[in-house]
């Protein structure tokens, strides 16, 4: 009973500390290839199999809410405490080389999300790559609003030397 308590208690402070979670089933993976796996998502996430009963408890009591119907079957779970997007792309390419590993669903900002949803997920770009994009659409902002505060001065310089030349044209 109290070896339970405290696994529950393990599993809910890896669920209160992580970002998103990835729920999977791993039924005929061999433990070499859980390794692989493990060491391919270890700096976004940690990887680990739980029973379902306790898991259930320590999710309810971490105050995730939809995950029930997803704790059936050999389950294990991406605990991510980094790039949720990062994690679920090594879980999708591990996947396509794996038929064996399926993801089942996850948890990501308060919300259960199915297979499809941590595929989608899967799809975004990186989170560096997005950054780089932003970044690159403030410095075309900076370059646009350079230029429109730069052309009534320099279209006011012309127009000067215009009326100069006109005059001393005239004189």
């Amino acid at each position: 009973m109290a070896n339970k308590q405290s696994s529950v208690e393990e599993l809910k402070e890896l669920f209160s500390n992580s970002g998103a979670v990835v729920l999977t089933e791993y039924r005929g993976l061999t433990v070499s290839r859980l390794k692989e796996l493990r060491n391919s998502i270890r700096d976004h996430a940690t990887y680990a199999v739980s029973k379902n009963t306790l898991t259930k408890i320590a999710a309810k009591e971490a105050g995730l809410e939809g995950l029930d119907d997803l704790l059936t079957g050999p389950t294990a779970i991406a605990y991510v405490h980094g790039d949720p997007v990062a994690v679920a792309k090594g879980l999708r390419d591990f996947a396509k080389a794996n038929p064996l590993l399926v993801v089942k669903g996850g948890y990501l900002d308060g919300k259960a999300l199915d297979a499809a949803e941590v595929t989608k997920l899967a799809e975004l770009e990186s989170r560096e790559v997005l950054l780089a994009k932003l970044a690159g659409a403030f410095k075309a902002s900076l370059f646009g609003a350079a230029y429109l505060f730069n052309a009534p001065l320099s279209q006011a310089v012309r127009t000067v030397d215009a009326l100069r030349i006109k005059q001393e044209e005239a004189a």
